[in-house]
């Protein structure tokens, strides 16, 4: 499978949001990541189901959700009815893993789990074969724009051979510092869904910002 493109929108110009979610719809880009933050897990806040309803009126990709809050289980059923396509939970912040992951799957959207940076990977070898995806943080969570963690590019060898190993279908999605220095070493080492956030917004050619992360080869 080629590897998908998901712009970050927690970096596009929140004044002129309709705008970046159909430049996004025009390009080679496959998903819209949006990071949902309480001000609790991470020290930031970022959008609410009003400005989530506002973005699934425009946008025409899948929108793959990233939950960044405490008790995610509250809002899992907010999140169907906002018509999620993926929703990913952190590891870090859920106590029964597993039955989030089900109530997720069984309301029909594909499930995710993120690891933060110091979070090891073997932890979800016995959850690894149940889910759609895994998004390993490659910087700290919180806010945009932050520099890459090499350490990222062990990690998803690692949980590369943990999926071949359990026969697991996830995906892996790496979020955080991605531009077209690391790009290429994350998808030959197994990535399959780059997150590039302010390297896209921040860039004067937003449409072939996305082509070139799209066109880059293993």
């Amino acid at each position: 499978m080629a590897h998908l493109v998901s712009p970050s929108l927690l970096s596009a110009d929140f004044g002129n949001l309709q705008r970046d979610i159909e430049m996004i719809n025009t390009s080679k880009a496959d998903w819209f990541h949006l990071d949902i933050m309480d001000g609790m897990f991470v020290p930031n806040i970022s959008f609410g189901f009003p400005v989530i309803k506002h973005i699934k009126k425009h946008a025409k990709k899948p929108l793959d959700f990233h939950l960044m809050i405490v008790n995610p289980d509250r809002y899992i059923e907010y999140f169907h009815n906002a018509v999620a396509d993926i929703l990913t939970v952190h590891y870090e912040a859920c106590n029964h893993l597993h039955r989030t992951v089900q109530d997720i799957k069984s309301k029909g959207m594909k499930a995710g789990v993120s690891l933060n940076p110091h979070t090891p990977v073997h932890l979800l070898k016995d959850i690894i074969a149940d889910l759609d995806l895994v998004l390993l943080m490659s910087v700290n969570p919180g806010f945009g724009g932050q520099k890459f963690i090499p350490n990222t590019i062990e990690k998803v060898k690692e949980l590369k051979q943990l999926i071949i190993y359990k026969k697991s279908t996830a995906l892996i999605e790496i979020d955080g510092g991605v531009d077209n220095t690391n790009a290429k070493t994350l998808i030959d080492a197994g990535c399959d869904v780059l997150v590039a956030g302010s390297y896209i917004f921040g860039a004067k050619d937003q449409l072939g910002t996305i082509k070139k992360l799209k066109l880059i080869l293993s």
